[in-house]
């Protein structure tokens, strides 16, 4: 009971928070042009994010070294939070499906920040999407993609899509595998999850451990090339964080 209590304290708080910090920028944003509301959305959206992660518990251990160079970054995918929990470390521009724009506070904070949207079954959106982020790259920015297409939590990742790899290669980016994971695997937002009672039962924790591990970049004209070293690397990763945490208990 203790932990319900604590989720919907967090939720409410949280709730509370984006609201906000929300009205106060859409209302300050008609005295403004859209170059500098551009630069302050980014700075809002880094400091809510920032915040969410404290204000929910989370606890982040980090290997590798933070990417050096912009380019595509590619995470196998477990929850709604994995690009809050990226961005907190790194300045980059997820790639979200549609429907995320119509969620209520997040869809609005992820709309005046830069989030790419994109409808994966219209091949006109891809392509405007495979424009957009040709722009976000030559302005300095890396971009967050999943290439599972959904979110999972079985032991290693679903199969690759073709298409950030093939771009990859066609505007000639790094690629920059990312490893993701939660120490509760009950924390995976999947199926026929909700967000507020997925909410409620991840975020009711005292803390919620996340891993992540960022991969030197790799170049490559190839692909297929390109998928199966960051589908390698990724997979790899996972299987031994899982290793460490059973080891802890």
């Amino acid at each position: 009971m203790g932990s319900f209590f604590l989720g919907l304290a967090r939720l409410l708080i949280f709730i509370g928070f984006v609201s906000f910090f929300s009205i106060v920028f859409y209302f300050s944003s008609f005295f403004r042009s859209n170059e500098i509301n551009a630069k302050k959305a980014l700075v809002l959206r880094d400091f809510i994010i920032r915040t969410s992660n404290t204000l929910l518990g989370i606890r982040t251990i980090i290997y590798g070294d933070k990417p050096k160079v912009q380019g595509l970054i590619v995470a196998n995918h477990r929850s709604y939070f994995d690009p809050i929990v990226i961005v907190n470390q790194i300045h980059a521009f997820p790639v979200g499906k549609k429907e995320v724009a119509s969620w209520p506070m997040i869809g609005y904070i992820c709309k005046i920040s830069g989030v790419l949207f994109v409808d994966r079954k219209c091949p006109k959106s891809r392509q405007e999407t495979a424009e957009n982020i040709r722009e976000v790259l030559a302005k300095g920015y890396s971009i967050i993609n999943f290439p599972e297409g959904t979110t999972a939590d079985l032991p290693t990742t679903l199969d690759f899509n073709y298409g950030s790899f093939v771009m990859a290669t066609k505007i000639k980016a790094a690629v920059i595998p990312i490893a993701i994971d939660y120490k509760e695997k009950t924390d995976a937002f999947i199926g026929d999850d909700t967000f507020i009672p997925h909410f409620l039962k991840c975020f009711g924790k005292r803390t919620t451990e996340i891993k992540i591990t960022y991969f030197p970049p790799i170049y490559s004209e190839d692909a297929a090339c390109l998928l199966s070293t960051s589908k390698k690397m990724i997979d790899n990763e996972l299987i031994r964080y899982r290793k460490d945490w059973d080891n802890q208990n």
